[in-house]
């Protein structure tokens, strides 16, 4: 199943002729029957009209709540995150989070 693209937030920067463009995504999966929303940034520079460099790095589950993601979206598109950055910088609040999920399946089986 490929990536549902829930919001997406763009931003375009300038440094000398150099243009950048960020794309943050909130991205949704399903993961073990619940939705689990993740986060996509991709980075596309361009010289002119001619894209010279794409990044891309994404984390797809992350947490089943879309509020505490888009959290995080917001934080990331604010400080200009690149995709280069993006494990690093919410790694552990993956890691911390994935109780989550663990309780919203457990959820399901007494329902």
């Amino acid at each position: 199943m490929g990536m549902n693209l829930v919001e997406e937030y763009t931003s375009i920067n300038r440094d000398d002729d150099v243009e950048f463009r960020y794309a943050y995504r909130l991205i949704k999966k399903d993961y073990m029957g619940i939705t689990a929303y993740g986060i996509e940034i991709e980075r596309k520079d361009y010289v002119g009209l001619k894209n010279v460099n794409l990044e891309r790095e994404k984390i797809d589950i992350i947490s089943p709540h879309r509020y505490k993601v888009k959290k995080l979206i917001m934080k990331l598109y604010n400080n200009q995150v690149s995709p280069l950055h993006l494990i690093d910088i919410i790694g552990s609040y993956v890691d911390e989070h994935a109780y989550e999920f663990d309780a919203k399946i457990q959820e399901q089986a007494i329902n």
